[in-house]
């Protein structure tokens, strides 16, 4: 068996490491960073969960916010938004397992 020290391809390899450069993520304007839909999803889930007492859509709205907060990449505004979602999200779960409970007329 042959190692990487004794292999004559390593001898003409072409690469130069000395030519390498790290990668930089190309600067973009807060103008053109594109749409967070799961922020927006998040946001949306968040209200419906709770103005309809919906447990799911807050659990769902928690998922969201926190794949928003994962891709996030304008710092201020989306940690508004993702924020805003959050609390939506946390005062639904609060008031659906906390909160006064439904009765069957109300259903």
């Amino acid at each position: 068996m042959s190692s990487h020290n004794n292999n004559p391809a390593s001898a003409n390899d072409p690469r130069q490491p000395s030519a390498s450069k790290p990668f930089l993520a190309p600067m973009i304007s807060p103008q053109d960073v594109p749409v967070d839909y799961s922020g927006f999803v998040a946001v949306i889930l968040g209200v419906a969960g709770v103005m309809f007492r919906y447990k799911l859509c807050s659990w769902l709205a928690l998922i969201f916010c926190a794949q928003s907060l994962s891709n996030m990449r304008n710092m201020e505004n989306d940690l508004k938004q993702i924020s805003m979602a959050s609390m939506f999200a946390i005062m639904g779960l609060v008031t659906n397992y906390l909160g006064p409970a439904r009765s069957a007329s109300q259903s």
